[in-house]
């Protein structure tokens, strides 16, 4: 009877004990790219909410910009634009590129960070820690 009971308490025990070590939380590259597709969903995913902000004003004022140049462009008149009817279309097309470089940069931004979000804890750790079971006669 004595012996049940300490099975029992051992056994129940060692679901209160368990593993003691925090579960490693990283986040996974490619699931950041394919959020990332969408502009400012992956540093959403990898927590990093300023950036993300950052990013999705930056392609919405860029597309914005874009815009309003394609409009001047269409509807010009000489009477009514100060710059030539070219400039209009100069200033679209560097908004398309800066759409699409902010793109870019958005989505190599989110793999990197995804590949780097353990960095800091992994940092803070002390090196004696990390060599533990290395052969210390190498």
């Amino acid at each position: 009877m004595i012996l049940k009971c300490v099975l029992i308490h051992v056994f129940f025990l060692s679901f209160i004990i368990g593993e003691t070590d925090k579960k490693k939380h990283t986040q996974n590259p490619r699931k950041a790219f394919y959020y990332s597709l969408i502009p400012g969903l992956g540093q959403v995913y990898n927590k990093k909410w300023l950036k993300s902000f950052a990013i999705i004003s930056s392609e919405i004022i860029f597309y914005q910009l874009w815009q309003k140049n394609l409009n001047y462009y269409k509807s010009y008149d000489t009477s009514n634009y100060p710059l030539k009817k070219h400039r209009y279309l100069e200033k679209r097309n560097k908004y398309a590129w800066w759409i699409g470089i902010v793109y870019i940069y958005s989505m190599i931004d989110s793999v990197v960070d995804a590949h780097l979000f353990e960095f800091n804890n992994l940092m803070e750790k002390p090196i004696v820690e990390s060599l533990e079971g290395v052969d210390k006669n190498e």
